[in-house]
């Protein structure tokens, strides 16, 4: 919502506001000749995008943040924890061949790879089982844990993880996904996923209010 276009009114009452704030709604409504009840929804178009603000008995006032200092504030607000996927994981001992299945079958870019104790090993790539299909080797008998990117190798996140700082691991390490991990002392438990698919479906959702 805070990067929406405005309408002539929407910017005529900003400027009112910004000039002459505070300002209750009847006067504003009195300076553009309409009634209260016409500015209503537009001026609860600028408060929920955080262009205005109310306080009872007192009136709007302009907060003085620009739209991109607004949808900044918004992004401090998205967490991993609201829009992580449910993990697709494999165990470590097995097969190349048995891996590029479980990947086709799910539809996913990433397998997590778990150790016998259920704990994140490493991961493994499309790249990785495609290199590994390229080769002379038998796929049956290969096992997952000798092409994976090994822990302490692993790009990972948590839970409480601002979804922006997570984008920016994407981005730098050049990779699909992220493991969703808890920490313990034994190691890694993996508790979801987050993919370039849920960071784009959080953004689009904040455009609509959504978020």
């Amino acid at each position: 919502m805070n990067n929406i276009e405005l309408n002539k009114r929407q910017s005529e009452i900003l400027r009112i506001v910004k000039a002459d704030g505070p300002i209750t709604g009847e006067q504003i409504a009195d300076r553009l000749h309409l009634t209260r009840a016409t500015l209503r929804p537009d001026l609860a178009i600028l408060t929920m995008a955080g262009f205005l603000d109310a306080r009872p008995r007192v009136g709007y006032f302009y907060t003085g943040k620009s739209g991109t200092q607004l949808l900044t504030e918004n992004l401090k607000k998205l967490y991993v924890k609201d829009y992580q996927s449910m993990p697709v994981a494999v165990q470590d001992n097995v097969s190349v061949y048995d891996a590029i299945c479980h990947m086709f079958l799910e539809d996913v870019g990433t397998l997590f790879v778990l150790d016998q104790k259920s704990h994140l090993a490493g991961v493994v790539s499309r790249k990785d089982l495609l290199r590994a299909s390229i080769g002379q080797q038998d796929l049956t008998s290969l096992p997952v844990n000798v092409i994976m990117t090994r822990m302490p190798n692993v790009t990972y996140c948590e839970a409480d993880d601002l979804l922006v700082t997570v984008a920016s691991k994407l981005i730098s390490k050049q990779i699909d996904s992220l493991p969703v991990v808890k920490k313990t002392e034994a190691g890694y438990e993996v508790s979801g996923r987050i993919t370039k698919t849920n960071i784009t479906k959080a953004f689009v959702s904040l455009s609509k209010d959504e978020g």
